[in-house]
């Protein structure tokens, strides 16, 4: 089983691309929703963040932007977090691999948006980076609700940059040509990655 490693910055177009693999029907783990599923309302994480992050927690449910507050400036408190967080989605990912493996597909795709930060990359066969220009990528993300110029270079600084992502990457989706042309990317990578199996 080939593994595919699917990143790229905010406002890139990573989750419509993701989905383009899953209507090819390549099995995709998209690490954000597992953390999402484990965060939502007596998910399985948010004892464990209630009782490293007192009060983040009302009647089971979690508040992200107060957990965001403790977390965002603090690296000892996003650790914290991270020590609670891994293990649990790393449990999900070996489930991910093990019903992939049962239904005999010869690739999957780990949607990791920090891939190369965090060395996710390392754990992959192929790494495939989404990607558009920089104008067309702050435009995207600034249309976002409570999204303001500052918020975006903040987040911008915590992640590689686009072009360090793209000399990394095996593969390059680009998203600012139109979907059709993204999905036929797509598509001439799953046919290169199923070639080598």
């Amino acid at each position: 089983m080939i593994i595919i490693g699917l990143t790229g910055s905010i406002g890139m177009g990573k989750s419509a691309t993701a989905n383009m693999f899953r209507e090819f029907g390549v099995p995709v783990f998209d690490a954000d929703a597992v953390v999402h599923n484990l965060q939502s309302k007596n998910g399985k994480a948010v004892s464990f963040i209630e009782n490293a992050f007192p009060g983040v927690v009302t009647n089971g449910v979690l508040d992200r932007v107060l957990l965001g507050k403790e977390v965002f400036a603090d690296k000892t408190a996003l650790k914290r977090l991270e020590a609670i967080m891994h293990p649990m989605v790393q449990d999900e990912r070996i489930k991910f691999f093990e019903n992939a493996e049962r239904d005999n597909h010869k690739i999957v795709v780990l949607d990791i948006p920090l891939l190369f930060e965090t060395g996710g990359n390392n754990a992959c066969h192929k790494t495939v980076v989404v990607s558009a220009p920089y104008d067309v990528q702050k435009n995207r993300v600034l249309e976002r609700s409570n999204m303001t110029p500052q918020k975006f270079e903040d987040i911008l600084s915590k992640q590689t940059p686009d072009k360090i992502k793209r000399e990394k990457a095996d593969f390059i989706v680009e998203t600012d040509k139109g979907f059709d042309h993204a999905k036929a990317q797509v598509k001439a990578i799953i046919e290169a990655v199923n070639s080598q199996t």
